[in-house]
């Protein structure tokens, strides 16, 4: 890896650039990232743990771009937070001790159904109507910020459309909701970048050079809004419907 191409460089940087723009908003990068790093001849361990050192910074650029503006919900999300990185610890734990493939069916099943609902749902996620939590949907959000910090910890893929996901439920719009996810999509990345850093398992330059994108992408949700964030939410689940699929056969 200290001796790459011009060309192979040039395809680290778009790739991730690629990566980063999908991921600050929906997630789903490292479908474009992990290929990319596999390509220019990481390691897959190291291909992973830089990869998710990108999506960790991308993570926090693009939630700090969503906060900025106002689309972040802080009084949603202040106490998920801890929920969705304690999730992603234990998560990551416990790969270490079980192999997580038998989870692709269900994420292949899970994808489809939230793809073909928010298909159907036309003006779903246009307008918001998040008031506050009442004490069972506290009770529910918070089960579903730890599993899905888990989930982010033990297998990945597909985790920020089930936050995008969770959150519409909620009654948030679709920018609110993306905003919302990337903050548990950042304490998660970030249990899961500490342990792969712990094991040595991350290219710290390759990781930095994948982040340029993640500021543009979310600037771009923000200004263009539901218009946006809702055909791209759409394409990347389809995406990982396509690759679990695939994978499984």
């Amino acid at each position: 890896m200290d001796h790459l191409s011009i060309g192979m460089l040039a395809l680290v940087v778009a790739g991730g650039f690629a990566a980063a723009f999908v991921d600050s908003v929906v997630g789903g990068g490292g479908l474009i990232s992990v290929p990319v790093l596999l390509t220019a001849g990481l390691p897959p361990a190291a291909a992973l743990g830089t990869n998710k050192l990108a999506g960790t910074l991308s993570s926090l650029t693009s939630t700090l771009s969503f906060f900025a503006s106002g689309h972040v919900d802080v009084r949603a999300v202040r106490g998920l937070i801890p929920l969705s990185l304690l999730g992603a610890a234990a998560g990551t734990l416990t790969l270490r001790h079980v192999p997580s493939g038998f989870l692709k069916p269900m994420v292949v099943a899970m994808l489809a159904v939230i793809a073909v609902y928010t298909l159907l749902r036309k003006d779903w996620g246009e307008r918001g109507a998040f008031v506050r939590f009442t004490a069972g949907t506290a009770w529910l959000t918070g089960s579903a910020a730890f599993a899905l910090g888990f989930y982010d910890g033990f297998f990945g893929p597909g985790t920020g459309s089930f936050l995008i996901f969770a959150f519409l439920l909620l009654g948030f719009d679709f920018v609110k909701a993306a905003g919302n996810a990337k903050a548990l999509n950042f304490a998660s990345n970030l249990a899961s970048l500490a342990t792969f850093l712990a094991l040595g398992s991350v290219h710290y330059g390759v990781g930095l050079l994948m982040v340029a994108g993640s500021w543009i992408g979310s600037r771009f949700a923000i200004r263009r809004g539901r218009a946006y964030i809702k055909p791209l939410f759409l394409v990347v689940c389809a995406l990982l419907i396509g690759k679990q699929a695939l994978e499984l056969l």
